[in-house]
């Protein structure tokens, strides 16, 4: 039995004198660390906000402004192939119909291509044209069987200008294969580009095929000729960067996380002159859809917006604060290591070697006892077994030491007052921005011109689909049979996602055909004289109809309810803020966030500037923007109406967008984001380490403290087992091993008598 527990012991010494792993050590070496990179990372992040000449918020501004370009470019070339092939297919599935007469119905629903022709397949006569003369020599009509033979492709002209012509099949049984052809120019439809700004359109290999916004030299005064042909040569330049960009693989070209467009974009920055840079966004043609690709998408086409913007170098921040708070923090940060080395890890690692010294059979000299705290507790029950193992008895050791006022608890508590102290005030006091910040002009005036980019867009999407009812309905013509006015309404819903649901009325209001969800026209009313209108029919979800006459049977109409999931995508654009759509009446009809229908606008201030545009009557209306400042809150706001003519003007909607300017990279938020963010990294690292250190180490070691005193009181039954293998866990073994050797209160009984009976022998 005595080798038995001679080979344990043995046992429990390799364990102690093993390496040590967790313990004391590596939270505060790893709080050393943190506070060491949060130093660094305060100095060189405090110390560049500002810095630059043009703020982040205005080049983000400008890569948004192209990625609207992009989106309508895209969308404007999509919906026009789609629009050419679904008219093709509604003609053939009718009887023929001349040439001449498929362009005039053509022209007279569309007016979106600068020219129209059909050409005989066969022969490569041309039956019909209208508009500009197409370069028909271009087309290669053995090609027209292959795959990719209808896809739409790029022209140049003899006058220098790009055209994009999409080709669509007319085929009748009995009749020779004819081919319609429609050229469009490849300007943006209705983008705003104010009073500086311009925009290109861009091939793959970084040629300009068209541009908006420079005038030609000839229109302007000679001083401004040189301007003007700088403003090009920079464009040309921006043009060739950004087609090398928009080659990369859109997950590549961003940042892990960042979402939002689904194509490739981004800022370029020209050289400074004059106090003015020249700043650039791009963006390349990308499907609604990331990983799709559309018609317009295969093109290769990208898009580049440029603005001149005046510097600011008032606005910069010099590097001291960042500086400073970086020294702060390694002085404070320096003190809390040393408190933590001197009077938690140094007692700890003492207790270690005093009770591993004693378990090897060292009595002689004295327990070296720490100075306070729960070390100083075990240190003293230390010296108290030391003296037993030597023959004193437990009750002759007298009272245990008192504990000591300042605990390891304590010295945590300090340490967190003295990491809070640098962290709470660059969390709540330093660097505040306050109300006063200076908002660059630029980007109330890209916030005005962005929305009412998106306003032209809204009301064209809306004109396109009336159109495409007044397509519908010239087709269905005399078709009597439900089976066929059915079958053209089902190839026109699923050709478009626009609608909810397609139906014929007649002049009763009495459904001829339908497709789709379930009609939501006033019951008992004929087809309405309006193109587009709002019903409120006490639902979720406003009720957008629009609605175009049958040619020939009078009071018969074409009927499409828009979906409203459809008119909501539209506003979906990064860097705008909140949208919001609301009608005359100033009723929220849709939005790009959570709402409900016909609810009024949020703020006085929004309301008074949607009211403000939209009384400015219909002949020249133009949008506005707005700086709003409310104590500390400063909002950017901006609002367009309905201009521009079509069916859709008539509903007099606006298009209102507001956006919190704290949100921004403008120099002093993004201080003060920098230095809140400083704040909350250092009391993450003071809580994270600290808490670990109050777990791992201080309280075992509070519970030891109890269990030494006991065991120095004379309580020889309680096992002592060690937590976790660290400096605590080896003072608990030391204890342990002391306790095995200590003898119990039965075998001081039977030496003491053992002892006297041999006295008295």
């Amino acid at each position: 039995m005595a080798a038995s527990r001679s080979k344990r012991r043995h046992k429990v010494r390799r364990r102690t004198d093993m390496s040590l792993i967790g313990g004391i050590r590596p939270p505060i070496a790893v709080l050393s660390v943190l506070l060491l990179a949060l130093a660094g990372i305060t100095a060189l992040t405090l110390g560049r906000a500002g810095q630059e000449a043009v703020p982040k918020a205005v080049k983000s501004s400008q890569q948004h402004f192209a990625e609207d370009g992009a989106i309508a470019l895209r969308a404007s070339i999509d919906e026009s192939v789609t629009d050419l092939t679904r008219t093709a297919e509604l003609f053939s599935a009718g009887d023929p119909v001349p040439a001449d007469a498929v362009l005039d119905k053509i022209g007279s629903v569309y007016q979106k291509w600068m020219g129209t022709a059909v050409v005989e397949i066969s022969s490569g006569k041309l039956l019909a044209a209208r508009g500009e003369n197409l370069p028909l020599t271009a087309v290669d009509r053995g090609k027209l069987a292959d795959k990719d033979g209808l896809d739409p492709r790029m022209v140049r002209l003899e006058n220098g200008e790009t055209r994009l012509l999409s080709f669509a099949l007319l085929t009748w049984k009995g009749e020779p294969q004819q081919l319609l052809v429609a050229s469009s120019s490849l300007r943006f439809p209705g983008i705003s580009l104010g009073t500086s700004r311009s925009i290109a359109v861009v091939s793959h290999d970084g040629s300009v095929l068209s541009q908006d916004g420079i005038p030609e030299p000839e229109q302007v005064g000679d001083d401004r000729r040189e301007e003007i042909k700088r403003s090009e040569e920079q464009l040309k330049t921006f043009a060739t960067s950004a087609a090398k960009k928009t080659r990369e693989h859109p997950i590549m070209s961003k940042e892990p996380g960042s979402g939002g467009f689904a194509g490739v974009s981004g800022h370029l920055t020209g050289e400074g002159q004059n106090g003015k840079r020249a700043v650039a966004g791009y963006a390349s043609l990308a499907a609604p859809e990331a990983g799709e690709t559309t018609m317009a998408t295969e093109l290769g086409l990208s898009v580049v917006a440029m603005v001149p913007v005046t510097e600011d170098r008032t606005a910069t921040h010099s590097s001291a604060f960042g500086l400073f708070a970086a020294a702060a923090l390694l002085l404070i940060g320096g003190v809390t290591v040393f408190l933590l080395l001197r009077t938690v890890q140094r007692p700890l690692i003492q207790l270690f070697l005093e009770g591993r010294r004693l378990t090897r059979g060292d009595l002689e000299r004295p327990v070296s006892v720490p100075r306070s705290g729960e070390a100083a507790r075990i240190g003293v029950a230390l010296e108290r077994l030391r003296r037993q193992l030597l023959g004193a008895p437990a009750d002759q050791q007298g009272s245990p030491a008192r504990r000591g006022k300042r605990g390891s608890r304590t010295l945590l508590a300090v340490c967190a007052v003295l990491l809070l102290a640098w962290s709470a005030p660059l969390m709540l006091l330093l660097n505040r921005a306050g109300g006063g910040v200076d908002i660059p002009q630029q980007m109330v005036a890209d916030q005005r011109e962005r929305t009412d980019t998106l306003t032209d867009r809204v009301r064209r999407a809306l004109n396109e689909g009336h159109a495409d009812l007044t397509s519908v309905a010239t087709l269905i013509g005399d078709r009597t049979e439900a089976a066929d006015m059915t079958k053209v309404l089902e190839g026109t819903l699923h050709q478009h996602t626009r609608y909810q649901s397609l139906y014929v009325l007649d002049a009763s209001g009495k459904v001829l055909a339908e497709a789709g969800d379930d009609p939501r026209s006033p019951a008992g009313e004929g087809a309405s004289t309006q193109p587009v209108r709002v019903i409120d029919e006490g639902g979720k979800k406003p009720v957008i109809l629009g609605t175009a006459e049958v040619p020939g049977r009078k009071g018969a109409a074409v009927v499409g309810e828009f979906r409203i999931e459809f008119l909501n995508s539209l506003l979906g654009r990064p860097g705008l803020g909140e949208v919001r759509v609301v009608d005359d009446k100033r009723r929220v009809i849709g939005a790009n966030t959570g709402y409900r229908e016909f609810q009024d606008l949020p703020g006085g201030r929004i309301t008074e500037l949607a009211k403000s545009v939209a009384g400015k009557g219909v002949e020249k209306p133009r949008a506005e923007g707005a700086l709003h400042r409310d104590g500390g809150d400063v909002r950017i706001a901006a609002a367009a109406p309905f201009a521009g003519g079509g069916v859709a003007q008539a509903l007099n909607w606006t298009v209102v967008t507001w956006q919190p300017a704290s949100g921004l990279a403008i120099p002093e938020y993004s201080l003060q984001n920098r230095t809140v963010l400083a704040g909350l990294l250092g009391i993450t690292a003071a809580a994270a380490c600290l808490g670990w250190l109050h777990i791992v180490v201080v309280r075992p070691l509070r519970h030891l403290a109890d269990q030494a005193e006991a065991l120095a009181d004379g309580d020889r039954r309680t096992v002592l087992y060690p937590r976790h293998h660290d400096e605590v866990g080896a003072v608990t073994r030391s204890l342990e091993l002391i306790r095995q050797q200590l003898p119990t209160g039965t075998q001081r009984k039977r030496d003491g008598v053992t002892a006297g009976l041999a006295g008295r022998n």
